[in-house]
């Protein structure tokens, strides 16, 4: 199934909302408006979406590039237990 670009307006107190009910279900604003779509149109969710994975597109806010050696580097040495 290939993916394509959609835009959609919101005001804001829904889309806060919405990105709230999104992080408890720990997916992306993106991918919970999937699941709704294909919910109320019959249809089986993806599970098999990287962007879900990698939240392509939308930040939600956060700025994961301006620390990501750091990150990484913790990543990194936790896994090997330096």
């Amino acid at each position: 199934m290939g993916m394509v670009r959609t835009q959609i307006s919101l005001d804001r107190e829904l889309r806060n909302r919405a990105r709230r009910r999104a992080g408890e279900l720990g997916v992306s604003l993106a991918e919970y408006i999937r699941r709704l779509l294909a919910r109320d149109l019959g249809e089986e969710a993806s599970r098999a979406d990287p962007a879900v994975v990698f939240d392509l597109g939308d930040s939600g806010g956060s700025d994961i590039a301006a620390s990501k050696d750091r990150t990484f580097g913790e990543a990194a040495h936790g896994a090997t237990g330096s």
